[in-house]
């Protein structure tokens, strides 16, 4: 980390006559999946050339999630109603020198979709509205959170002298996969007075990842095989225990 640290300050130093008002990368622009991921933790490291407040934004890939509503019938809990929501992102996460909402304005954060207001978690009117709309958003929310794949608490950004700041975001074990977009806004008065965007790819590599490609290209024949698998485990347990 020390390393990272002086080698991402002395190329902030030298950039820092250059008119650009911020700079920002990462300390790794790959997160590998393995067997044994557990999570992990992204540091990114940046420069301002003058005054200001600094955003950070981690979105992921957008997918689609469906939330279940379960109610009782007859005595039973079950699923009784779902709403699938379109193209929501899969990981989202913030961190700034400050809150949000006195660092920027209403219509910055509208903008660049900066806060979970504002990242398009909305339904159709045609899907649904009113208080019935925001339920289903509140329940798409705590699913997130509880995950770890959304997260409330805004990253600390601490600056390391006048210009240099680092901050670190943390990636659950459950993290999605693909290709993410890490958005860092230099602020003043509210407004963005630069930004920049870089990559980073969440992929699954080794044995994992050929089973992963092989259960989506084949689908039908990975179902064969987990069964088969299941059956002759269950055999071998039975075996094993009757002799016992």
């Amino acid at each position: 980390m020390a390393i990272w640290a002086a080698v991402f300050s002395f190329l902030f130093v030298l950039t820092a006559k250059e008119t650009k008002a911020i700079e920002a990368d990462l300390s790794s622009h790959l997160v590998a999946i393995t067997a044994g991921f557990s999570g992990d933790r992204i540091l990114l490291f940046g420069s301002i050339n003058s005054p200001g407040e600094v955003i950070v934004v981690v979105r992921g890939p957008d997918t689609d999630f469906k939330v279940q509503r379960k109610g009782q019938v007859a005595g039973i809990w079950m699923n009784t109603a779902s709403m699938k929501f379109e193209s929501v992102p899969s990981f989202y996460s913030i961190a700034s020198t400050g809150p949000i909402e006195e660092i920027s304005s209403s219509a910055t954060r509208a903008l660049n979709a900066i806060g979970f207001d504002n990242i398009g978690l909305e339904l159709p009117v045609t899907k649904a509205a009113g208080k019935l709309a925001d339920d289903w958003k509140d329940a798409l929310l705590r699913n997130l959170l509880r995950s770890g794949n959304y997260q409330l608490e805004n990253a600390e950004i601490v600056f390391l002298g006048e210009h240099l700041f680092r901050t670190e975001f943390e990636l659950p074990a459950n993290v999605p996969t693909g290709t993410y977009s890490v958005s860092v806004y230099h602020l003043r008065d509210g407004q963005i007075i630069d930004a920049r965007t870089t990559p980073l790819t969440v992929s699954k590599i080794g044995v994992e990842a050929e089973i992963y490609d092989y259960a989506h290209l084949h689908s039908a024949m990975y179902g064969i095989i987990a069964i088969v698998v299941a059956l002759v485990s269950g055999w071998i347990g039975h075996l094993i225990f009757r002799k016992g």
